[in-house]
Protein backbone atom coordinates (compact mmCIF):
# COMPACT_ATOMS: atom_id res chain seq x y z
CA UNK A 1 0.00 0.00 0.00
CA UNK A 2 1.79 3.24 -1.11
CA UNK A 3 1.41 6.41 0.87
CA UNK A 4 0.66 9.53 -0.49
CA UNK A 5 3.28 11.86 -0.15
CA UNK A 6 3.46 14.76 1.90
CA UNK A 7 2.63 18.48 0.80
CA UNK A 8 5.89 20.44 -0.02
CA UNK A 9 5.96 23.27 2.77
CA UNK A 10 7.87 26.29 0.97
CA UNK A 11 10.40 28.12 3.64
CA UNK A 12 9.17 31.55 4.67
CA UNK A 13 10.91 34.16 2.58
CA UNK A 14 14.47 35.07 4.57
CA UNK A 15 13.70 38.40 6.73
CA UNK A 16 15.26 41.67 5.23
CA UNK A 17 17.83 43.06 6.95
CA UNK A 18 17.59 46.07 8.94
CA UNK A 19 18.19 49.75 7.65
CA UNK A 20 21.47 51.13 8.71
CA UNK A 21 19.42 53.94 9.74
CA UNK A 22 17.54 52.06 12.08
CA UNK A 23 20.71 50.04 13.01
CA UNK A 24 22.07 53.66 14.64
CA UNK A 25 18.80 55.10 15.88
CA UNK A 26 18.88 52.01 18.07
CA UNK A 27 22.53 52.04 18.69
CA UNK A 28 22.01 56.31 19.54
CA UNK A 29 18.84 54.88 21.59
CA UNK A 30 21.31 52.11 23.86
CA UNK A 31 23.61 55.06 24.27
CA UNK A 32 21.13 57.68 25.94
CA UNK A 33 20.72 54.61 28.66
CA UNK A 34 23.54 56.74 30.38
CA UNK A 35 23.00 59.98 31.69
CA UNK A 36 26.52 61.31 30.80
CA UNK A 37 26.32 60.18 27.45
CA UNK A 38 22.66 61.25 26.85
CA UNK A 39 24.23 65.12 28.05
CA UNK A 40 27.17 64.34 25.91
CA UNK A 41 25.28 63.79 22.63
CA UNK A 42 22.97 66.47 23.34
CA UNK A 43 25.53 69.54 23.10
CA UNK A 44 25.54 68.45 19.08
CA UNK A 45 22.01 70.24 19.11
CA UNK A 46 21.80 72.38 15.95
CA UNK A 47 25.57 72.71 15.21
CA UNK A 48 28.12 71.30 12.69
CA UNK A 49 30.00 68.23 12.93
CA UNK A 50 33.54 70.51 13.63
CA UNK A 51 31.60 71.65 16.94
CA UNK A 52 30.48 68.39 18.06
CA UNK A 53 33.87 67.74 20.24
CA UNK A 54 31.56 65.36 22.46
CA UNK A 55 30.25 63.59 19.94
CA UNK A 56 33.11 62.25 17.66
CA UNK A 57 34.20 59.67 21.13
CA UNK A 58 30.33 58.11 20.27
CA UNK A 59 29.66 58.52 16.48
CA UNK A 60 33.14 58.25 14.53
CA UNK A 61 33.17 54.04 15.48
CA UNK A 62 30.30 53.49 13.80
CA UNK A 63 30.36 55.65 10.78
CA UNK A 64 32.34 55.07 6.97
CA UNK A 65 35.70 56.66 7.49
CA UNK A 66 34.86 58.26 3.98
CA UNK A 67 30.89 59.41 4.74
CA UNK A 68 29.32 62.14 2.87
CA UNK A 69 29.49 65.44 4.55
CA UNK A 70 25.64 65.83 4.50
CA UNK A 71 25.46 61.88 5.76
CA UNK A 72 28.00 62.70 8.40
CA UNK A 73 26.30 65.56 9.65
CA UNK A 74 22.27 64.48 9.55
CA UNK A 75 23.84 60.95 11.68
CA UNK A 76 25.11 63.76 14.09
CA UNK A 77 21.85 66.19 14.08
CA UNK A 78 19.51 63.07 14.50
CA UNK A 79 21.45 61.90 17.65
CA UNK A 80 21.23 64.98 19.39
CA UNK A 81 17.61 65.17 18.68
CA UNK A 82 17.40 61.70 19.83
CA UNK A 83 19.44 62.82 23.32
CA UNK A 84 17.31 65.61 23.81
CA UNK A 85 14.17 64.23 23.60
CA UNK A 86 11.65 64.27 26.87
CA UNK A 87 11.24 61.39 29.40
CA UNK A 88 7.94 60.22 27.33
CA UNK A 89 9.16 60.15 24.12
CA UNK A 90 11.77 58.11 25.67
CA UNK A 91 9.04 54.83 26.57
CA UNK A 92 7.55 55.22 23.23
CA UNK A 93 10.94 55.01 21.35
CA UNK A 94 12.23 52.01 23.62
CA UNK A 95 8.68 50.66 22.62
CA UNK A 96 9.41 51.03 19.21
CA UNK A 97 12.38 49.12 18.94
CA UNK A 98 11.36 46.24 21.12
CA UNK A 99 8.59 45.84 17.98
CA UNK A 100 10.69 46.46 15.31
CA UNK A 101 9.22 42.48 13.92
CA UNK A 102 5.90 44.23 13.47
CA UNK A 103 7.17 47.68 12.00
CA UNK A 104 5.26 48.98 8.97
CA UNK A 105 7.16 48.82 5.87
CA UNK A 106 9.55 51.42 5.04
CA UNK A 107 7.12 53.36 2.40
CA UNK A 108 4.04 53.66 4.92
CA UNK A 109 6.29 54.99 8.05
CA UNK A 110 5.64 58.62 9.21
CA UNK A 111 7.72 61.55 7.82
CA UNK A 112 7.81 64.95 8.93
CA UNK A 113 4.86 65.66 7.02
CA UNK A 114 2.99 63.39 8.67
CA UNK A 115 3.94 63.94 12.26
CA UNK A 116 2.77 67.41 11.67
CA UNK A 117 -0.09 66.32 10.71
CA UNK A 118 -0.55 64.45 13.83
CA UNK A 119 0.40 67.24 15.99
CA UNK A 120 -2.58 69.71 14.37
CA UNK A 121 -5.09 66.65 14.45
CA UNK A 122 -3.93 66.43 18.12
CA UNK A 123 -3.98 70.38 18.69
CA UNK A 124 -0.03 70.51 19.44
CA UNK A 125 0.59 72.88 16.49
CA UNK A 126 -2.00 75.28 14.19
CA UNK A 127 -2.87 74.07 11.23
CA UNK A 128 -1.18 77.43 9.34
CA UNK A 129 1.89 77.13 11.60
CA UNK A 130 2.61 73.55 10.70
CA UNK A 131 1.75 74.30 6.57
CA UNK A 132 4.37 77.46 6.76
CA UNK A 133 6.81 75.69 8.33
CA UNK A 134 6.74 72.72 5.70
CA UNK A 135 6.43 75.72 3.07
CA UNK A 136 9.36 77.11 4.70
CA UNK A 137 11.41 73.75 4.70
CA UNK A 138 11.26 73.47 0.98
CA UNK A 139 13.02 76.61 0.33
CA UNK A 140 15.99 76.46 2.59
CA UNK A 141 19.00 74.50 2.84
CA UNK A 142 20.48 72.07 5.61
CA UNK A 143 22.15 74.47 7.04
CA UNK A 144 18.69 76.30 7.97
CA UNK A 145 16.27 73.39 8.58
CA UNK A 146 19.32 72.10 11.14
CA UNK A 147 19.07 75.17 12.77
CA UNK A 148 15.10 74.67 12.94
CA UNK A 149 14.83 71.17 13.96
CA UNK A 150 15.83 71.15 17.40
CA UNK A 151 12.97 73.19 18.56
CA UNK A 152 10.19 72.23 16.03
CA UNK A 153 11.30 68.10 17.46
CA UNK A 154 10.93 69.06 21.17
CA UNK A 155 7.49 70.88 20.41
CA UNK A 156 6.27 67.79 18.79
CA UNK A 157 7.98 65.22 21.12
CA UNK A 158 6.24 67.22 23.98
CA UNK A 159 3.04 67.22 22.28
CA UNK A 160 3.11 63.62 22.44
CA UNK A 161 3.64 63.13 18.45
CA UNK A 162 5.86 60.63 17.89
CA UNK A 163 8.82 61.18 15.26
CA UNK A 164 10.38 58.38 13.33
CA UNK A 165 14.13 58.79 13.43
CA UNK A 166 15.22 56.77 10.78
CA UNK A 167 13.04 58.26 8.14
CA UNK A 168 14.15 61.93 9.64
CA UNK A 169 18.02 60.41 9.61
CA UNK A 170 17.34 59.36 5.33
CA UNK A 171 15.72 62.65 4.85
CA UNK A 172 18.23 65.10 6.27
CA UNK A 173 21.10 62.52 4.94
CA UNK A 174 19.49 63.71 1.18
CA UNK A 175 18.55 66.77 1.77
CA UNK A 176 20.62 69.47 -0.19
CA UNK A 177 20.58 66.54 -3.38
CA UNK A 178 16.82 66.39 -2.92
CA UNK A 179 15.50 68.79 -1.31
CA UNK A 180 12.21 69.24 -3.57
CA UNK A 181 11.85 65.93 -3.57
CA UNK A 182 11.51 64.96 0.14
CA UNK A 183 9.72 68.50 0.60
CA UNK A 184 6.85 67.58 -1.77
CA UNK A 185 6.83 64.22 -0.13
CA UNK A 186 6.71 65.93 3.39
CA UNK A 187 3.47 68.22 2.43
CA UNK A 188 2.06 65.02 0.27
CA UNK A 189 2.00 63.26 3.61
CA UNK A 190 0.95 66.37 5.78
CA UNK A 191 -2.22 66.72 3.53
CA UNK A 192 -2.90 62.92 3.37
CA UNK A 193 -2.94 62.48 7.44
CA UNK A 194 -4.64 65.90 8.06
CA UNK A 195 -7.83 65.37 9.68
CA UNK A 196 -11.44 67.49 8.95
CA UNK A 197 -10.77 68.41 12.65
CA UNK A 198 -6.99 69.47 12.44
CA UNK A 199 -7.90 71.37 9.65
CA UNK A 200 -10.21 73.44 11.04
CA UNK A 201 -7.92 74.49 14.26
CA UNK A 202 -7.60 78.66 14.51
CA UNK A 203 -5.57 80.63 12.60
CA UNK A 204 -3.57 81.86 14.97
CA UNK A 205 0.05 81.11 14.39
CA UNK A 206 2.17 79.81 16.50
CA UNK A 207 5.50 79.56 14.85
CA UNK A 208 8.09 78.55 16.69
CA UNK A 209 11.44 80.80 16.27
CA UNK A 210 14.34 79.13 14.64
CA UNK A 211 16.97 80.72 17.48
CA UNK A 212 14.64 78.93 20.60
CA UNK A 213 17.57 76.48 20.96
CA UNK A 214 17.41 75.02 24.78
CA UNK A 215 20.00 75.64 27.37
CA UNK A 216 22.13 72.18 26.69
CA UNK A 217 22.75 72.53 31.03
CA UNK A 218 19.11 73.85 31.73
CA UNK A 219 16.34 70.27 31.45
CA UNK A 220 17.12 67.65 33.71
CA UNK A 221 18.05 64.42 31.30
CA UNK A 222 16.87 61.94 34.26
Amino acid sequence: MSTAPLPRVSAPPPAAPPRPSDVFVGYVLSLCESKRVQSDLRTGLGQRVERCNYLHRYLVPRLPERQHPDARRAHYAVAALIAARPRSARTADAERVNSADTAPSWYTRPNLGASLAAAVNAQVIKANSAEGDLHLFARQSSDALHQRLPALTRHLLGGGIALDWAVLLEDLTRWDRDRDKIATRWLESYFRNLGPEGASTADTDTAIPASDTPDLHEENLS
